[in-house]
């Protein structure tokens, strides 16, 4: 009843291949159809060229006004931040 190293090798490899097929097929049936979850994004992880543009404006404007000065970019941040859905105000 002994087998050679090849064929032995052979089913192991087939057995744990359908193994790891069955697991996947078990996972992606436990997400919900139409879950969005996996591609909702997170405020702090979007638009940040234009958040540190903005607050670098903010933070070094010699302007008295840094309000006033940096209103491009700041328009600019909000722009984006609503693109992906997050309200600012």
């Amino acid at each position: 009843m002994a087998q050679d190293p090849q064929q032995l090798s052979q089913a192991m490899t087939s057995s744990s291949n359908s193994a790891t097929s069955t697991t996947n097929n078990l996972a992606s049936d436990l997400k919900p159809p139409g879950d969005s979850s996996a591609t909702k994004v997170k405020p702090c992880c979007v638009c940040k060229d234009e958040k540190a543009a903005r607050d670098e404006c903010m933070l070094f404007s010699n302007s008295d006004d840094p309000q006033k000065d940096c209103e491009g970019l700041v328009g600019r941040y909000r722009t984006c931040m609503a693109g992906f859905g997050f309200a600012t105000g």
